[in-house]
C-alpha cells in the first residue's frame, strides 16, 4: 500500500506546530517539523496578533517539510476559536487581527443586550453569552471605527485565513463558523438576526464549508516546491477542539464523553442534534459544530491555565519548576486542605497567581496552601471536582448516563491529574493522545481525499497508531465518596458560562 503525507498547522494560543502525517497500511506516524511561537504586539494600546510573524513561520515550516521531497497529498490549518482576520478584496489584511475581547467587549455587551437578550442569542447560536465571541468582538470593533467594516470584502477566522492563504480559496469551514456566536447549529447557517442586530455587510461572511471540504490545489508560491505540486488544501475541522474531538479513538458502542484538557478545558458529548433550551443556556453550556455536522454539546471551563499561570510566578522568582517537577511535589503535598472554583472572576487575570488562589482560600475560610505543591495539588483536586460537577449537568441534561471519559490534548500526559478525575466522576479515563488536534487535522485530510472511508475508519486508525492510558477509579470507590465530590464540587462550581 502506498504512504501517504500530509501536513498539518496545529495553532494554539501560544505555540504553533507544523506536522508531517505519514499514513500507511492503517497506520499513522506523525512527525513535528516545526515549533514556533505565537507573538503578539501593542497596537493602539490594543494587545493583536503577530499575523506578519505567524505566517513568516508557518511558511517556514512548510518548506521545511517541502525539502523532506515527499509527496505531500494535503494541507489544512488548525486554530483557537473567537479571534478573525479581515481581508480586502484581494485576501490581504486590513489590520493586525485583535486578541480575544480585548478588554473592549464589556461595553459593547450592555448594548447589544439592550435589543439583543441572552434568550434571543442562545435560541440563534448555542452558545451562552462569552465576550471573547465574535459577536461582541465585532460590535466592539464596529464602534471603535464604523468605516472598517465597510470597507473590509470579508470576515476569516484565524484558520480560514491560512487556508484561503494556502488555496486561494475563501470559505468558512462549520466547525470554526460554529465558535463565532454568528452561527446557528440548527439550520447550519449564518444567523441574518444576529448578522443585521451588528448591522454588517450581508456579503462579509464567507461561503460555509463542512468539514472535510478538499479545495483545489495550492497557491503558485508554494507549487514551486517538487513536494508540493499535487497537494490540495483541505478545510479539516478547523477549529482545534473540533479536529482533537475526531480524533478521539471511542467505541462506537459506547456512551462516552470528552474533556478536552489544555490551558481552557472542554467537556462535553457528541450529539446528532443541539440542545438549546433554557436549561443548557443557564447551565453554560456550548453547541458546536463537529465532523460529519455533528454536535459538541460542551461547557467551557478554565484549564491548566491556572498551573500555567502560577508557573510564571514562581519563574519570576528564580524557581523554575518543569510541570513534571510540580505535580511530583503535588503527590508528595497529600490531598489538599483547600479547594477553589478555577473559573472565579478573581482568577481571569494573569499575575501572581498563587497569592489570588492564597487569597480565595483565605476569603473562603479555608486554609491557605504555602509550598509550591501543596498549590499544584489545590488546583489539580478542584479542576477534577469541577470535571464531576460537570458531569452531573451534562448527564442530566442529556438524559444519558456515560461510560468512559475520553480526554485528550496536552492534559492527557497528567496521570496524576487524570486520576483525581477518574476519582471525582467515578468513570473510567481513558487519556490520549496528547497531540489529537493534529492528528484529527491529517486524518480528516485523509477522509477529504478518500484515503480513509468513514469517521469510524479514521478513529480506528488512531486507536491503532497511539497508544492511550487507561485510569480506573481508585480502589473502594463508593457512591458516597463520588456524591461529596459532587457536593463540593457544587458549591465552589457555580453553574454560569465563563466571561472570558
Amino acid at each position: 500500500m502506498t504512504t501517504t503525507y500530509y501536513l498539518a498547522c496545529d495553532l494554539g494560543i501560544e505555540t504553533g506546530r507544523i506536522f508531517l502525517g505519514s499514513l500507511s497500511k492503517g497506520q499513522l506516524t506523525l512527525k513535528e517539523i516545526h515549533p514556533f511561537p505565537i507573538k503578539t504586539q501593542k497596537i493602539r494600546g490594543l494587545l493583536c496578533w503577530d499575523l506578519h510573524s505567524l505566517e513568516k513561520e508557518i511558511f517556514t515550516g512548510i518548506e521545511k517539510a517541502a525539502l523532506l521531497d515527499l509527496p505531500i497529498s494535503g494541507l489544512s490549518a488548525n486554530s483557537w476559536g473567537g479571534d478573525y482576520v479581515l481581508v480586502d478584496t484581494k485576501d490581504r489584511p486590513l489590520q493586525a487581527p485583535s486578541c480575544g475581547e480585548n478588554g473592549r467587549s464589556g461595553e459593547s455587551s450592555t448594548k447589544l443586550f439592550k435589543t439583543l437578550p441572552l434568550s434571543t442569542i442562545y435560541a440563534e447560536t448555542g452558545i451562552p453569552a462569552m465576550t471573547l465571541h465574535n459577536l461582541f468582538q465585532i460590535e466592539a470593533e464596529h464602534r471603535a471605527d464604523p468605516t472598517l467594516f465597510q470597507r473590509a470584502e470579508r470576515f476569516l477566522p484565524i484558520a480560514d485565513y491560512l487556508n484561503t492563504r494556502f488555496s486561494g480559496v475563501a470559505a468558512c469551514e462549520e466547525s470554526l463558523a460554529s465558535t463565532t456566536q454568528l452561527y446557528n447549529p440548527k439550520t447550519h447557517e449564518w444567523s441574518p438576526k444576529l448578522v443585521a442586530a451588528l448591522n454588517l455587510p450581508g456579503s462579509i461572511l464567507p461561503r460555509l464549508v463542512p468539514s472535510g471540504t478538499a479545495f483545489g490545489p495550492v497557491v503558485e508560491e508554494l507549487r514551486r516546491h517538487p513536494a508540493l505540486v499535487n497537494t490540495r488544501v483541505v478545510a479539516t475541522c478547523s477549529h482545534n477542539k473540533a479536529a482533537a474531538i475526531a480524533a478521539i479513538p471511542a467505541r462506537a458502542e459506547q456512551r462516552w464523553a470528552y474533556l478536552h484538557s489544555d490551558s481552557r478545558a472542554q467537556f462535553g458529548v457528541e450529539i446528532t442534534s443541539p440542545i438549546m433550551n433554557s436549561q443548557a443556556c443557564e447551565s453554560g453550556f456550548t453547541n458546536e459544530v463537529g465532523l460529519g455536522g455533528s454536535i459538541h454539546f460542551l461547557k467551557n471551563s478554565i484549564g491548566l491555565e491556572l498551573l500555567d499561570e502560577c508557573r510564571r510566578t514562581w519563574a519570576t522568582a528564580g524557581q523554575n519548576y518543569s510541570e513534571e517537577q510540580l505535580v511530583r511535589m503535588a503527590l508528595e503535598s497529600g490531598p489538599a486542605k483547600a479547594h477553589i472554583a478555577p473559573g472565579d472572576p478573581s482568577f481571569r487575570q494573569p499575575g501572581n497567581m498563587p497569592e489570588k488562589i492564597a487569597a480565595y482560600c483565605r476569603e473562603t475560610g479555608q486554609t491557605a496552601p504555602v509550598k509550591p505543591g501543596e498549590f499544584v495539588r489545590t488546583i489539580l483536586e478542584s479542576l477534577a471536582l469541577g470535571h464531576a460537577e460537570t458531569l452531573a449537568q451534562l448527564e442530566a441534561l442529556t438524559g444519558q448516563e456515560i461510560e468512559v471519559l475520553h480526554i485528550v490534548g496536552r492534559g492527557a500526559r497528567n496521570d496524576f491529574l487524570n486520576q483525581l478525575i477518574a476519582d471525582a466522576t467515578g468513570l473510567p479515563v481513558i487519556a490520549g493522545p496528547a497531540d489529537a488536534a493534529a492528528i484529527g487535522n491529517i486524518l480528516v485530510q485523509a477522509l477529504a481525499l478518500w484515503h480513509l472511508n468513514s469517521p469510524d475508519h479514521l478513529r480506528s486508525v488512531v486507536a491503532s497508531s497511539f497508544s492511550t492510558t487507561i485510569l480506573k477509579p481508585g480502589a473502594g470507590f463508593e457512591k458516597k465518596i463520588r456524591d461529596k465530590f459532587r457536593a463540593l464540587g457544587e458549591r465552589l462550581h457555580p453553574a454560569q458560562p465563563m466571561a472570558a
